[in-house]
């Protein structure tokens, strides 16, 4: 079985390195990387885009020039989190060599990715907190993202040798439950137990 170590990740991306000088990058750049953060940091509702703007060099109007609203910008903010989120996954399954050990491997790798100061949760769950309506373009990204991470855990666990959906469902409330806990507890709460009580959950289920 091969280790990883700690990497930045998806589901929860990790904060954007200091931005180039705005001269030097385009508009559409500065603005999506400074939204990207700025959500993060304070939460889609609290940052307007006129302070978005601001903080990229740029101005309200070449905001609307390259998205269309701040919803649909919030929207191609998610996409691309998602997007980051699956390669993380997929290269953290890749690296293990039988599918309980990919399932073991991947709640190691969730922890270690999220314990960091930084951290303030999953970027698509906090989303779907704040953007509940379920129109809301940027919510049926955050809403798909959590379909696909609860089909794959159902997936993987079936081919760990799960008779049932109930390990893939247990994960999924286990992983969920842990991003809050971070945010409201800090990384020294509950959270810190994340890959112990999944191996437990899948001792359970598989060791019978």
């Amino acid at each position: 079985m091969k280790t990883l170590g700690r990497d930045s990740a998806p589901g929860v991306p990790a904060v954007s390195a200091e931005p180039a000088e705005p001269s030097r990058r385009p508009a559409r750049d500065r603005i999506f990387e400074t939204a990207r953060d700025m959500f993060y940091r304070r939460g889609i509702r609290a940052v307007g885009v006129e302070s978005i703007a601001a903080e990229a060099g740029a101005t309200k109007m070449s905001l609307y020039r390259n998205f269309p609203s701040k919803d649909q910008l919030v929207a191609e903010v998610l996409r691309e989190q998602s997007r980051e989120g699956w390669a993380w996954w997929d290269e953290v399954v890749a690296a293990f060599d039988t599918p309980r050990e990919k399932l073991e491997g991947l709640f190691e790798a969730f922890a270690n990715k999220s314990s960091g100061e930084e951290a303030q949760g999953c970027a698509l769950c906090n989303a779907a907190v704040e953007l509940h309506e379920p129109d809301h373009p940027a919510f049926l990204v955050a809403q798909e993202h959590k379909r696909e991470t609860h089909r794959r855990l159902i997936e993987m666990s079936r081919a760990a040798g799960a008779q049932d959906d109930e390990l893939g469902d247990g994960l999924m409330l286990l992983l969920e439950g842990s991003y809050m806990a971070r945010v409201t507890l800090s990384n020294d709460g509950p959270a810190r137990m994340l890959p112990r009580t999944a191996r437990a959950l899948i001792r359970e289920y598989l060791d019978q």
